[in-house]
């Protein structure tokens, strides 16, 4: 998978997310609506997390929901960008009912690369993930996530596909050959990469969502708003002139629908997986063992 896609400027994608922190829960209503979708799929998983990591939790939205659904488990939030942190903290934590301040610390944030998680081997049960992967390597996270789960555990994520931003990305094609848009990773691709760090019963669906907007800048302005940004370290940095971004725009009037709404497309990826019960239930080949044990606990694909 590394040798197909551009390499990403981490450094640029913890920035943007930065800058966004303050302005994020405004203009983030399509990752809320995932993170519900992600959360809701959780009722059909046979699990009672003791230790939860929420892996790029942002501004806080899907730990709160997971504190709420799990009262009792441990929760840590992880997110790059330290700004990020600072506002899940300050969304979380007011939150928790007078009298329990005991559960304060049952709530911890922590600025952190998902791709070298500083935490032991299996420290979680539960390692959910909405909309960070397309941000990292997966392979790099995958490994990271079967190191910290707990045998038994549970990965449950979100990241988008490649025909995420179709329309943005063919009027920008219009213009130039420079890749302006976020290079996105095939689903197929992702439950590879799961088999690769020996998960069992790899779960993958797709999604199709799209929002409206009433012209080609707003589409700019939101993803601007969020953080989402061009992150491969091959794009071009050079601002872009007034011409050529006219051009951009006139390219975008191609995709006004019949209410003269410019639509901006999400291919949306859910994946699970859990860990194998025993170290032994990977075998070198990469090919994934399911016992029966599993499945006697109801481990089957409710996508």
């Amino acid at each position: 998978m590394n040798s197909v896609l551009p390499a990403l400027d981490k450094k640029s994608v913890r920035a943007a997310f930065a800058r966004a922190a303050a302005r994020y829960d405004a203009a983030a209503v399509l990752q809320r609506e995932i993170a519900d979708r992600l959360l809701a799929r959780l009722d059909y998983m046979r699990i009672a997390p003791q230790r939860i990591l929420d892996l790029g939790c942002g501004t806080g939205y899907a730990m709160d929901l997971l504190r709420k659904r799990y009262p009792d488990s441990h929760l840590i939030g992880l997110d790059s960008a330290m700004a990020m942190t600072v506002m899940a903290r300050a969304h979380t934590l007011p939150r928790l009912p007078f009298g329990l301040g005991r559960r304060l610390s049952r709530c911890r944030f922590v600025n952190a690369d998902a791709e070298a998680l500083p935490f032991a081997k299996h420290s979680f049960d539960l390692v959910f993930s909405n909309l960070a992967l397309q941000w990292c390597d997966p392979d790099t996270v995958f490994r990271e996530c079967r190191r910290v789960l707990r045998p038994g555990g549970l990965l449950l994520f979100t990241t988008f596909g490649p025909d995420t931003l179709k329309e943005l990305r063919a009027a920008w094609h219009a213009v130039d050959q420079d890749p302006h848009v976020h290079t996105f990773i095939d689903m197929h691709d992702l439950g590879d990469a799961l088999v690769r760090a020996h998960f069992a019963d790899p779960v993958m669906d797709v999604e199709f969502l799209t929002l409206t907007y009433a012209d080609a800048p707003s589409v700019l302005r939101d993803l601007k708003a969020i953080g989402a940004h061009n992150a491969t370290a091959i794009r071009n940095v050079a601002l872009t002139g007034k011409a050529r971004f006219a051009r951009f725009v006139q390219a975008y009037e191609a995709f006004r629908n019949a209410d003269g709404r410019f639509p901006a497309s999400y291919e949306t990826v859910y994946g699970h997986a859990w860990t194998p019960l025993t170290e032994s239930s990977h075998p070198d080949d990469g090919s994934a063992v399911i016992s029966l044990s599993q499945l006697r606990r109801g481990r089957v694909n409710h996508g």
